[in-house]
């Protein structure tokens, strides 16, 4: 069921030209897309800018089949259309999204699963900052990691927008936080946000840090955007029957590892990626989000850690900010 009567035909997006730096995202007037089955209109009020996005412009993450090529994995909007399937009342709901592509427009469908509601907690530049790293560490470091009350967790980038939703979330479910910070100043940033302890890795090694922190216990989950040569640095900070869970390679794709220490002390490595993931799969993520984290949304205790807004339209100014590498918290566009 489309609602015509309230949308224009056409709507401005950001796509990418070509593959390459910031410099290939361009303006583009394109049609508005259609909600299918299971699906909602979104009328886009602002886009979160992630790692992702940044390596689908450069030609290495392509959009899975049938997902829109525009880059854009999270919004929040107003729902103003619906596909089939889909209750009325979904009808002019504010909401936000994980999206399978198309975020860097005026208009985005999401299937409706994977919709939560924005709460008078949030503002909508903040609601648009949540899904993509909310689903990410929830589903990676609970799921999949199995951190819980009591445990110590070891995560890298601690002022990306991973890190800095890992530590608020790992705080709201009694983990101790451990993070590393390409400089001082994000250390500082990251101890302020919550973390229990921030290592600098540029003047650090944190392997010795890890040990002096934990008087040689090690950690029970490390959570690794880094891969390469640091998968076997990060065995080396985990405990027995430690779990290492990898989302994403910045480092490499390939990993040289003693299995015999993985061996002994009953390491578990396990990762994955959140976009090629089924919508069913998808859908049991927000379900589990929208019962165990949204009441903490609401009450006004967790919201994400806020870097730069741009407007749509500089969204290659945004991306040359993501790439310096100087953000702390999350980068958004706005297009209402």
């Amino acid at each position: 069921m489309i609602e015509s009567e309230l949308l224009q035909k056409e709507m401005t997006a950001v796509a990418i030209s070509e593959p390459g730096g910031p410099e290939v995202l361009k303006a583009v007037t394109m049609a508005v897309p259609q909600p299918g089955d299971g699906e909602v209109l979104i009328r886009v009020a602002a886009a979160g800018v992630n790692r992702p996005d940044v390596v689908q412009r450069k030609g290495l993450y392509p959009a899975p089949p049938g997902a829109s090529p525009l880059p854009g994995l999270e919004v929040s909007g107003t729902v103003v259309a619906l596909g089939e399937g889909v209750g009325p009342e979904w009808i002019g709901r504010k909401i936000c999204a994980l999206t399978n592509g198309g975020g860097y427009a005026e208009f985005c469908v999401a299937p409706v699963g994977q919709c939560l509601p924005v709460p008078d907690s949030l503002t909508m530049a903040e609601a648009a900052a949540l899904p993509e790293t909310l689903f990410t560490v929830w589903s990676n470091l609970f799921n999949r990691g199995f951190a819980r009350d009591g445990e110590t967790v070891l995560v890298h980038g601690g002022t990306s927008g991973i890190g800095t939703t890992s530590i608020m979330l790992g705080k709201l479910f009694g983990l101790t936080v451990i993070v590393t910070c390409g400089s001082d100043q994000k250390c500082t940033a990251a101890k302020q946000i919550g973390a229990d302890h921030a290592i600098n890795y540029k003047s650090e090694d944190f392997v010795e840090e890890i040990k002096k922190i934990t008087d040689g216990q090690g950690v029970d989950v490390v959570l690794d955007m880094v891969a390469g040569d640091y998968v076997q640095r990060n065995l080396q900070c985990l405990k027995e029957d430690g779990r290492h869970v990898t989302i994403a390679v910045q480092g490499g794709m390939e990993a040289t590892l003693n299995m015999a220490h993985i061996m002994m002390k009953r390491l578990i490595l396990t990762g994955s990626t959140l976009r090629p993931q089924s919508a069913e799969r998808k859908a049991l993520i927000a379900d589990e989000l929208h019962r165990h984290v949204w009441p903490d949304v609401e009450a006004g205790k967790l919201k994400p850690v806020m870097d730069e807004r741009f407007p749509l339209a500089d969204a290659a100014k945004a991306h040359a900010h993501m790439e310096a590498g100087d953000h702390i918290g999350k980068i958004v566009l706005m297009v209402e």
